[in-house]
């Protein structure tokens, strides 16, 4: 791959308790790096790990000036530690992947080249995959179905493997259980996607950390992606639109009732239209003062994710006592 002046790689890894794969990762993803010719960084979160991760990233930090160790306060989830590598990244184009192995270190220049011509991201299509047919792979499909509804994005896999551009890698903001809808959220944005096949792995080593449990979140998460696509980011405008629905029915209602009263002299009280369009209307108040609050606190600027970087290790050095 030739080498382009402006070309500067960020690999963003997200870990928690991966000591048995931090070390052949490592190994893998700098041999298949040094023969592209791009300059580049490997960006590595550790999320709170308790197996020794963090020990052996600072020393391989202290080895190679290439890595980047980000070390969370506390294990906070994939989203937030995705949101810190993106933070502490400086690529051009930023590789998300996991550290496991699963996704192949080999296929980095797969999804790079894409980016480096134009596209928003390139998002990897695993092919073969290993999983549980009915643990992963038909919630898998289920998900990406609902989502692919729920926002009008039509990439088929949505998780894993990807490459987007760094500015607006940085410039999103990933809430709790969004890592899995990378691609939606590009496309929200406006951005332009291109699917590339990739190959899928088992694990290197250790235990998966995903359950049936988690499938569930999804569809939640999804839900509210959903609340974010159709509102176009701004609660208002969904809020408004069933607000002004809801006044209008309470208003023809009412009309109605009070055409009834004074031509034909039928009591407006005793009739049911009248207490719906009650109902309606208080519905309506309801439903804008819900909006212009949403509105309010979606404003404001938060925190973008739930662990606290503790410490970022840039060619970190040991010393030793004398």
């Amino acid at each position: 791959m030739e080498a382009r002046s402006k070309d500067f790689l960020s690999i963003v890894v997200p870990m928690f308790n991966e000591r048995d794969c931090l070390m052949e990762f490592h190994k893998r993803t700098t041999i298949a790096l040094s023969k592209y010719g791009v300059p580049y960084e490997i960006v590595i979160v550790d999320d709170g790990s308790m197996d020794g991760t963090s020990e052996l990233l600072r020393d391989i930090c202290s080895e190679d000036p290439k890595v980047v160790g980000v070390f969370l306060s506390r294990n906070s989830g994939q989203s937030a530690a995705i949101t810190a590598g993106f933070h502490h990244s400086r690529g051009t184009a930023i590789i998300v992947m996991d550290g496991d192995l699963q996704n192949l270190p080999e296929e980095i220049h797969l999804l790079f080249e894409p980016v480096r011509d134009g596209a928003s991201m390139a998002k990897g299509i695993r092919m073969g995959r290993p999983e549980s047919k009915y643990l992963r792979l038909i919630p898998s499909k289920i998900a990406n179905w609902l989502i692919r509804r729920a926002t009008g994005c039509r990439v088929r896999d949505m998780g894993g493997y990807s490459c987007i551009k760094g500015d607006l890698a940085r410039s999103l903001t990933l809430r709790s259980g969004q890592h899995r809808f990378l691609p939606a959220l590009v496309h929200i944005n406006g951005g332009r996607i291109v699917e590339i096949p990739v190959t899928s792995n088992k694990r290197f080593a250790g235990e998966s950390h995903y359950g049936i449990g988690r499938s569930l979140d999804v569809f939640i998460d999804i839900a509210l992606l959903w609340f974010l696509s159709a509102s176009k980011r701004r609660p208002i405008y969904l809020f408004g639109r069933i607000s002004t629905f809801a006044f209008l029915s309470s208003a023809c209602l009412f009309i109605w009732t009070l055409w009834d009263k004074v031509i034909n002299g039928m009591d407006m009280a005793n009739r049911p239209p009248f207490f719906i369009s009650i109902l309606f209307f208080l519905a309506a108040l309801s439903f804008m003062s819900t909006g212009f609050m949403l509105e309010i606190l979606t404003g404001r600027p938060g925190i973008v994710h739930g662990g606290f970087v503790i410490e970022e290790t840039r060619n970190y050095k040991k010393t030793s006592p004398e």
